[in-house]
């Protein structure tokens, strides 16, 4: 098994256990199907990126929740080391290398978007903001029917509790850091 899928398997069954929900309760909330749920519990599938949007939307946690591993007092993380989150039939790449914690409020994600990729992405909960700073590339957000651009070297901050899209605009791999904060 994957370590992520172990993470991810170990967690939505603690969470889903703490709040005695059952998997039937589980994909009411969510819209992703009990057999899913159960195959990721399983840690037999490696979850879409809209799919765990679903299941953190539906359980009302962060996206990284669902993946964070216990904390040390130092940690480095190397994005080879970790198995990509995939959207846009792979060509949107979410490498998750901070997990949301309570205390600190946000999270932390390495992205890869191939030329002429796009992602539609969710609403957070009310307040949440989101920070992206592009390394390579251009990145166009759409929210609320304005598109946003950047390339590299220029950072963009959103309001991510309504809908929004991400495109790469440019010829080349676009890469970005992405610091979601959710508001207490």
């Amino acid at each position: 098994m994957d370590s992520i899928n172990f993470v991810v398997a170990e967690n939505l069954k603690r969470l889903r256990e703490e709040r005695k929900l059952s998997l039937d309760a589980v994909s009411k909330l969510s819209g992703v199907s009990k057999s899913m749920l159960g195959q990721i519990e399983r840690g037999d599938v490696n979850p879409t990126i809209s799919t765990v949007w679903k299941i953190t939307n539906g359980l009302k946690i962060s996206f990284t929740e669902l993946m964070s591993r216990p904390e040390t007092d130092h940690e480095v993380i190397n994005s080879k080391q970790i198995r990509p989150l995939l959207g846009d039939g792979g060509k949107y790449r979410n490498y998750p290398m901070f997990s949301f914690d309570g205390e600190r409020r946000f999270e932390i994600f390495y992205i890869e978007l191939d030329a002429g990729s796009r992602l539609e992405a969710e609403p957070h909960p009310a307040g949440t903001q989101e920070f992206i700073t592009a390394f390579s590339g251009r990145l166009s957000v759409s929210v609320d029917n304005e598109t946003l651009s950047i390339e590299s070297g220029s950072s963009l901050r959103f309001q991510a509790d309504r809908p929004h899209r991400y495109q790469n605009t440019g010829d080349e791999v676009c890469r970005i850091s992405m610091v979601i904060y959710y508001p207490r």
